[in-house]
Formats: C-alpha cells, sequence, structure tokens
C-alpha cells in the first residue's frame, strides 16, 4: 500500500511559528516512517516562506536519508527554487502542463520531476495517464462531511476501480474520506495506495492508527 500524505499546518494549534515547527516535526515522523510522498499544501504562504518551509523538509528527509518524496502543490516556481523531487497539479484552467513542468525541470538542470495529479472524473484520469505523471489521485472517494453535514458526496468504490483501470498503468491513489477503516476496500478496487491530509496528521499524539501507517509492500 502506497501512501501518499499531505500538509495541513492549520491542523496544529497555536500561532503560525509553532504551526510550521508541528508540521516539521510531522514531516520527519512521516520521513522516519517511509510514507512515499509528502504534498506541502500551504497554500496561503507567501512564494518565499513556502520556499523556506520546502527546504527545511528537504534538509529533513536528506539528513534521515528517507526515501520519501516532496512535492509542492501547484507552484513548479518554488519546487524549481527548492529543487524539490517534484510538483502536484491540479485539473484547474491555466495550470502548466507535465510536459511543460518537465522541460523547466530539465532547463534547470535538475533531474526529471515526479509529478502526481488531482482528477474528479474518469476523462481526468485518462487525461493525466496519457500526460505520463507518476501518479494520479482520485477523488473524492468516499463522502466528505464538517460538523456532521455533507460538503461532498463521494464517488464509490466501483467509480474508483473504473478510475483506476482508464488510468492504468499509472497509480491511482484514493483521496478524500479514506480512513484506517476503509484503506483496504480501496486497494481492493485497484488503487495502489491512499492518500489524505487528516488520515496522516496526528497533531495530539505521535501514536499512528493501526494498519495505515506500517509499510507495507
Amino acid at each position: 500500500m502506497l501512501r501518499y500524505a499531505i500538509t495541513s499546518r492549520a491542523l496544529f494549534a497555536s500561532d503560525d511559528a509553532h504551526r510550521q515547527t508541528a508540521l516539521l516535526d510531522q514531516c520527519a515522523r512521516w520521513g522516519c516512517e517511509g510514507i512515499d510522498f509528502i504534498q506541502l499544501r500551504e497554500k496561503d504562504l507567501p512564494a518565499a516562506d513556502l520556499a523556506s518551509l520546502a527546504r527545511r523538509i528537504l534538509t529533513l528527509l536528506a539528513n534521515t536519508r528517507s526515501t520519501t518524496k516532496l512535492l509542492i502543490n501547484s507552484r513548479p516556481d518554488v519546487a524549481l527554487a527548492t529543487a524539490a523531487h517534484g510538483v502536484h497539479l491540479t485539473a484547474a484552467p491555466g495550470e502548466l502542463t507535465p510536459s511543460q513542468v518537465r522541460q523547466l525541470y530539465a532547463e534547470a538542470g535538475l533531474p526529471a520531476p515526479i509529478l502526481s495529479v488531482s482528477t474528479h472524473t474518469i476523462a481526468e484520469a485518462i487525461q493525466a495517464s496519457n500526460d505520463r505523471v507518476d501518479a494520479i489521485l482520485f477523488a473524492p472517494v468516499f463522502e466528505k462531511s464538517i460538523a456532521g453535514q455533507i460538503v461532498a458526496p463521494g464517488q464509490g468504490l466501483e467509480q474508483l476501480h473504473r478510475a483506476c483501470i482508464a488510468a492504468a498503468p499509472v497509480p491511482v491513489y484514493a483521496l478524500g474520506g479514506i480512513t484506517p477503516e476503509n484503506a483496504a476496500s480501496c486497494i481492493a478496487a485497484g488503487a495502489a495506495g491512499i492518500a489524505g491530509i487528516r488520515l496522516f496528521h496526528d497533531p495530539a499524539s505521535k501514536e499512528e492508527p493501526s494498519g495505515v501507517h506500517a509499510k507495507q509492500s
């Protein structure tokens, strides 16, 4: 089971300085646990602050000789400036294409970037596969609720299964409402791994949910 963690320092308490420190500690634990990918998704940060945070995470991963790869959400400029392992792209209009990001990395003399992309439809999954990305996030698999109110209906395991078939051979990660309890059903539906924000964050404790964070083949 491949694992793809998405950051959100908003899940931590206190002021922003302490939140960033807590997020760095979390990333260090992810690196030691062998999480496959960390997506740095702090969209409210100015580019300079985002780059600083990315460099600190990359240093943590390098110091522990972790195999975890850092992807920057929707900011190829920051990814290039920090020599991050790659970029996460969305399906939003106006974003650079995977081929354009690859070209930028090549022109900068950097290794080929790892590219992941968010998809919400079968057509988007097919397009991402045609673009030869390295990972496809398909969402939402399960419904999302806030304070007991459903804010995004889930597409279900059958649609996830169809997306996995359509995207082959690119690995698909199930995203949206993934829990330790339903993760196995996503893998059974054809997903190569699971992705999430709250799924991997544990601000209150360093204890991890059983069965999700253990490294699996």
